[in-house]
């Protein structure tokens, strides 16, 4: 539909399905619970929200959530599911990433009506890329500022998380890169601690990145969090780029939306998303949101890289969920632009052949935290596990197959597989 805003939505209520839509449909744009003087049926006709399609998908004596209001009079309640598709005017929000969340995921989680209720998806006018430029680097930029190509970008978390001082962290960002990983990051949990403070360490990881690409030419990068104020982000992003660095990241939950937006906006780096926090909204079957949309949101606003959680990860996600986040990262649908799929958590040599013949293509970085550095061989054998399982794995071939081949891949095998 041109020019209209449109959301999918997953819901349950014990109230008529049409009557508890319309009310959804009036509460996100030109109605209230009362008519109110000025909402004459002009202004209703061009800014109301319109109910596009709602598909029965079954009944149930039992509500996902218990604090919804069944109709009044009604001993027994049947609670009701369906897809429903809701769309509004573009000129209700205009190109505003902020109120469009306030439009199609604010108040309508609260209403009354519903005892579930969740976000699957939305498509936006173009007149959204035309106004946000997105990724400056994406997928194919980021390969080719870390000179990686036809396979992913094998990388890691400095660990432990916290606790590390800078010249510590600075001695494995030494150890990682001779051991021939691609990219490093930040943990998510540091950022400018007092034990750790952000510029001393970013002058000294970045020296032993800088001294090792100078002899080498091969510059490995380096997710610095500037997660913090607007201003302390843009100063700490000042730190990086004075240090030669060529990677920053932040905690996008926790940042917001126009804080991200700036950021992108603001630097010439690739800016490295990661989405902690993200189990509140996908992890409940009827709330929150999917991640569709929530790619599709952070696109917009510019970030380069997305995580996605891994096959076989160590949270709750399902394989189905993490390759459906995996191709939404992939793909320009609805609206939106491709950004980097981030594979972590719980990662090692494993998953690879899985990975690659799942997805389809190796365009993604492929995070090992203690995949890596926990190898009993050390963390050199770690990085060496992991490029042989995407070499063998793009053959075909799973690691059960050629560990007679590689001791590296059968103590990966032994330590890990227990």
């Amino acid at each position: 539909m041109k020019n209209r805003i449109i959301a999918k939505y997953l819901i349950e209520t014990a109230h008529p399905v049409e009557k508890a839509v319309a009310v959804l449909a009036g509460e996100q744009s030109s109605g209230t619970f009362v008519k109110v003087p000025g909402e004459t049926a002009e202004l209703t006709e061009k800014y109301g929200a319109k109910v596009e399609s709602i598909e029965i998908l079954g009944e149930s004596t039992t509500p996902y959530l218990n604090d919804s209001k069944p109709p009044k009079g009604v001993a027994q309640a049947i609670f009701q599911k369906a897809r429903i598709e809701i769309s509004w005017n573009y000129d209700n929000v205009g190109a505003n990433l902020p109120t469009l969340m306030a439009t199609v995921a604010g108040n309508l989680f609260e209403l009354s009506q519903f005892s579930g209720l969740k976000l699957l998806d939305i498509e936006l006018p173009q007149t959204y890329k035309a106004h946000y430029s997105g990724p400056k680097f994406s997928i194919e930029g980021t390969q080719k500022l870390a000179g990686v190509h036809q396979r992913p970008i094998i990388g890691t978390i400095i660990k432990p998380s916290v606790g590390l001082s800078p010249e510590q962290n600075a001695e494995q960002v030494k150890t990682l890169i001779e051991g021939g990983v691609d990219f490093i990051k930040d943990d998510e949990l540091m950022a400018d601690p007092p034990h750790s403070p952000f510029e001393k360490r970013v002058q000294l990881a970045m020296y032993q990145i800088n001294k090792y690409a100078d002899a080498t030419g091969k510059k490995v990068m380096y997710a610095f969090n500037l997660s913090g104020d607007l201003d302390d982000m843009k100063r700490r992003h000042d730190i990086v780029l004075k240090n030669e660095g060529t990677c920053i990241m932040m905690s996008l939950n926790w940042v917001g939306i126009s804080a991200v937006h700036q950021i992108c906006q603001f630097t010439q780096l690739p800016v490295h998303g990661h989405r902690n926090g993200w189990g509140m909204f996908y992890r409940p079957e009827l709330m929150g949101m999917s991640f569709p949309v929530y790619k599709k949101i952070f696109s917009l606003a510019g970030i380069d890289h997305l995580h996605t959680n891994g096959l076989r990860n160590k949270f709750c996600e399902s394989d189905e969920s993490v390759l459906n986040s995996i191709r939404a990262c992939q793909s320009e649908a609805g609206g939106s632009y491709k950004v980097m799929p981030v594979i972590s958590s719980g990662q090692w040599a494993d998953q690879a052949a899985d990975t690659y013949a799942k997805v389809g293509n190796a365009d993604l970085m492929y995070l090992c935290g203690g995949g890596i550095t926990a190898h009993p061989d050390g963390i050199k054998a770690g990085v060496e596990s992991i490029r042989i399982a995407w070499e063998e794995g793009m053959k075909g071939n799973q690691l059960q197959d050629i560990a007679h081949k590689y001791p590296v891949i059968q103590k990966a095998l032994a330590f890990y597989g227990k």
